[in-house]
């Protein structure tokens, strides 16, 4: 009986153990030698891929900077593993360890925020309504009566929806898989709407076959703070995280790297944005931090 206790005390020990170092991203790095991006594939320039498993963007130059850090902090070099996440796989994924750091396109909220941790914003969103040019849409109010694409696991079609100005408008929800066959669904014609962050919806038209054929029109429906997740109770990699965020914003490297992704051309097609930097988003490069978008809803 003293030989079974005691195998189930070690067994409780070691099982903490783990526990404690799957919560502890710089100790579970460091002895495995490697660490998990989470990328998206069609996020516009905040992460997307070009093909071969390569993957690039505001968000995932971002997070290399902060891996960067993180090799100085545990003394070795990383292997850099991509995992290619989706918006209704990427929290859970974070929360069980398969990715140690999630470098998409994910609104920091309160609710968000029971399961994961953000780091400091470094890019803030405004949701829109992206049409094609000859649909004859200009805002909220053509939208009754029509179908309107979003993405699964989003949160866009709800901001839609309780926006004052869709009082009475009735229209149909259609979803893609993710953002790359939401947009597909308005240029196939099964949608006459995409609800997303505007710059998906940019990122997506500017790599389209014609970018002309579409425009971002309408009101704006919501202001998010768009944040890099990590593992919650984990104050040593937040804390590395946030510096590394801060000293970018700082020496105005920041502001290099958002104009690199949003305004010059970008791979694969050398297309432009062209979305300077909002008000906002120059706001928390001068003061970063963590707030969710409750907080810019107050404003």
């Amino acid at each position: 009986m003293k030989k079974q206790l005691l195998a189930l005390a070690i067994a409780a020990v070691a099982a903490g153990g783990a526990f404690a170092q799957a919560n502890d991203t710089l100790a579970k790095v460091k002895a495995s030698g490697s660490i998990t991006m989470g990328v998206r594939d069609s996020s516009g320039a905040l992460s997307y891929t070009l093909g071969d498993g390569k993957y690039v963007g505001y968000h995932v130059e971002l997070c290399q900077r902060v891996i960067a850090n993180v090799e100085k902090a545990v003394g070795k070099k990383l292997e850099i593993k991509y995992v290619p996440v989706t918006s209704q796989n990427r929290i859970p994924l974070v929360q069980n360890g398969t990715v140690d750091i999630e470098c998409g396109s994910t609104t920091n909220n309160l609710t968000r925020q029971k399961d994961v941790s953000f780091l400091d914003t470094a890019y803030v969103e405004e949701v829109r309504i992206a049409v094609k040019a000859n649909s004859g849409i200009t805002g909220i109010a053509q939208l009754n009566g029509k179908s309107v694409a979003t993405t699964t696991g989003t949160t866009s079609v709800q901001l839609l929806r309780k926006h004052e100005r869709a009082t009475g408008v009735d229209f149909k929800e259609v979803f893609g898989k993710d953002h790359a066959d939401s947009f597909l669904l308005l240029e196939s014609g099964r949608a006459d709407a995409f609800v997303m962050d505007g710059q998906i919806l940019a990122g997506n038209i500017a790599t389209s076959k014609s970018p002309a054929d579409y425009k971002i029109v309408g009101e704006v429906l919501s202001v998010e703070p768009i944040g890099i997740m990590i593992r919650k109770d984990d104050p040593a990699f937040k804390k590395l995280g946030d510096d590394t965020i801060k000293d970018l914003a700082k020496s105005g490297e920041l502001a290099k790297l958002y104009d690199k992704w949003f305004v010059q051309p970008i791979p694969p097609k050398n297309a432009r944005l062209n979305m300077p930097p909002s008000d906002n988003t120059k706001a928390l490069w001068a003061n970063p931090n963590d707030k969710p978008a409750e907080d810019f809803a107050k404003k």
